[in-house]
């Protein structure tokens, strides 16, 4: 009984650790994929980069196509957006 003792504080320590850092992450990883999955054509958006562009186009192989200028456009990987700064309301 008194070895199990010891293991205690270990476990509050991984307790804390878990509430304070684990979730959190888990969470925000998630809210990241939906946002993600949200993207759609006419979304404006910023990179990891630093590049803000319109989406152009929405590939089916984890891509989209954003036009940073007039007649620039780069493929860029989706899990790469960072932010989508304004949304645009879906087609009818």
């Amino acid at each position: 009984m008194e070895a199990f003792g010891q293991f205690i504080p270990l476990i509050l320590i991984f307790g804390i650790m878990y509430f304070l850092l684990i979730r959190p992450q888990q969470k925000k990883v998630k809210e990241h994929a939906a946002m993600v999955e949200a993207v759609r054509r006419g979304d404006q958006v910023i990179t990891q980069g630093g590049l803000i562009g319109k989406v152009s186009k929405v590939k089916e192989d984890n891509e989209v196509l954003v036009e940073l200028a007039e007649g620039v456009q780069v493929r860029v990987v989706k899990s790469t957006i960072a932010q989508v700064v304004s949304k645009t309301e879906p087609a009818k």
